[in-house]
């Protein structure tokens, strides 16, 4: 017998998982990406000398914006009342590395909001710093870490 797909249901059609009968637990998603960009734009984004303004500060808040909205932008996440939201930036010899975890007590886990927060952080470094490079590129977005509900703790091996 094959597995169950949890978003279809028995006629096929697409749906959202039920989880009111779960269990509410403590839940964190971290969730890390990159943007490679020129040495030049890297200079002036660590020097705060962008045209636009202040790229982290920016970033950062559109990334917590983006995971409070993940629920309106993956069609079958669930609104989630968020208990925190944290973006980290590091600079990299190339690039620039956004962090993002997500945190809340419910009932489904925050990966989807950790990995969109981190999204969009980094396209909001490419909105703000484009006239500087326009070549640059996103990369590396992935899951680093989650914890909590059934499956409970799991971490990419080598981080």
């Amino acid at each position: 017998m094959g597995k169950t797909l949890t978003h279809i249901d028995e006629t096929g059609a697409a749906r959202m998982v039920d989880v009111g009968g779960k269990a509410e637990t403590a839940r964190l998603a971290v969730a890390s990406g990159r943007i490679r960009m020129s040495a030049d734009a890297l200079k002036a984004v660590r020097n705060g000398d962008a045209p636009k303004g202040d790229v982290l500060g920016t970033a950062r808040i559109a990334g917590i914006l983006a995971a409070k909205k993940t629920g309106d932008l993956i069609p079958m996440c669930h609104p989630l009342a968020l208990d925190a939201v944290n973006i980290e930036f590091g600079f990299e010899d190339d690039a620039i590395r956004a962090t993002a975890t997500a945190s809340l007590t419910g009932r489904t886990g925050v990966e989807m909001e950790a990995m969109t927060a981190t999204c969009v952080a980094l396209l909001t470094i490419y909105d703000m710093a484009k006239a500087l490079d326009k070549g640059m590129v996103i990369e590396q977005v992935r899951l680093i870490e989650k914890r909590g509900g059934k499956s409970g703790h799991w971490r990419v091996d080598g981080v």
